[in-house]
């Protein structure tokens, strides 16, 4: 995992070594977030006007056999990229999609084997191998931004603030005064960089691991959808406060989370002063990784630990019931910074593709390879969906 800090120079919120920039960076965030939306309606109100959209995407190959990384990768970014750029792409737009691609490849490459090499033996970062495509990769992403930024400073209303990169501008005005300050232009990058990175592409890699159980599971996919549309109908839009009233769909969402398990080893975390740990001592600066796929299939805590099984978040009454052995999220101070957008994202994504569409395997597709591809996160390997509209299968 070193290739990351390495890439992100050690600014922004997610690679930064705990202590007071992290602490400034997270807090500037987090109330710039709430600032814009986030945990609030208007929020909601944004996925579920994507998620129109995305349905209007997918079907445009109704009927035929497709690959739905991009459209579910764009609508994800689309909200995130609305909060912290104003302004959300559309589906065929290029360059966002050439940019969404370069995210990706670089998620899967920088967790898998060969990462790790470079890692054990740093010195081959000097050498040509798939490392410099990373680093090309991220310097076009962080370059892109840099210009939204520049586009961003040459007309901003400090007293009408759109979106996270004109908050951030103007918290480096104020701040200039303060010796302690981190509000800096490469920060305000790679915070940025950091938000659009972390709001992109493990909500997409759900949603499309969510695909896969459907189709694998069209019992599930069923009763979710006879579920949606008892409370919704066909045409009212989801919002967080139907969650109470559909809990089997809210537990097929957290048992898709489980099962999709997409951070086996979350992210790595390091001691900021000595430890000991049953037994063992922990020197200060000691990386340290949690194992979450041990916690989320521990038989004391679930019912169905080695199976897909949305009864694990359901009581004797059918009623969702959390489980405190759920950390997709991860857990203590350095949690996700955009758990509640990924919630609102996953519930109202999923309940609105689900009551709208119907999706199942192409005739005659080979069957699945469910080991996944392990990167950063660990993704789905490609694969088609045949998606038909609800209103044409009642």
């Amino acid at each position: 995992m070193k290739l990351i800090p390495q890439l992100s120079g050690l600014r922004g919120i997610i690679m930064v070594t705990y202590g007071n920039a992290w602490k400034q960076q997270r807090r500037f965030a987090l109330h710039t977030l709430r600032n814009f939306g986030l945990g609030k309606k208007t929020v909601e109100e944004r996925v579920a006007e994507e998620a129109h959209y995305l349905i209007r995407e997918m079907l445009k190959e109704e009927g035929k056999p497709f690959y739905p990384i991009h459209p579910v990768m764009n609508a994800m970014s689309n909200i995130i990229c609305s909060i912290i750029f104003g302004d959300r792409f559309e589906y065929d737009d290029k360059r966002f999609a050439e940019f969404l691609r370069m995210l990706n490849e670089n998620f899967r490459l920088a967790g898998s084997l060969p990462a790790q090499i470079v890692n054990l033996a740093p010195f081959l970062k000097h050498f040509p191998g798939f490392h410099q495509k990373v680093k090309q990769n991220a310097n076009t992403l962080i370059g892109y931004f840099h210009e939204i930024v520049e586009e961003h400073r040459k007309t901003l209303d400090p007293e009408n603030l759109r979106d996270f990169i004109d908050a951030y501008l103007v918290e480096m005005t104020k701040q200039e005064p303060n010796e302690d300050s981190t509000f800096h232009e490469q920060n305000l990058v790679m915070s940025t960089t950091d938000l659009f990175v972390a709001g992109t592409d493990t909500t997409a890699a759900t949603i499309r691991w969510g695909l896969i159980y459907m189709m694998n599971h069209p019992e599930i996919q069923e009763r979710c959808h006879e579920e949606i549309v008892s409370v919704l109908g066909f045409d009212r839009s989801p919002c967080m406060d139907d969650r109470t009233r559909l809990p089997f769909t809210h537990a097929t969402i957290h048992e898709i989370q489980r099962w999709a398990n997409l951070t086996p080893l979350g992210v790595v975390h390091e001691t900021t002063q000595p430890a000991e740990l049953h037994g063992y001592h922990l020197p200060k600066g000691t990386q340290v990784m949690a194992n979450f796929t041990a916690i989320m299939t521990d038989r004391e805590h679930w019912k169905y630990p080695d199976t897909f099984n949305p009864e694990n978040f359901l009581d004797e009454k059918g009623q969702f019931c959390k489980n405190d052995a759920f950390v997709p999220f991860s857990m203590g101070p350095r949690s996700c910074l955009g758990e509640t957008l990924a919630k609102t994202e996953l519930f109202i994504f999923f309940t609105s593709l689900l009551q709208r569409l119907q999706f199942s395997w192409p005739p005659g597709a080979p069957p699945t390879n469910l080991d996944g591809i392990m990167g950063i996160v660990r993704s789905p390997f490609p694969f088609n969906t045949v998606c038909r509209s609800r209103e044409t299968t009642r």
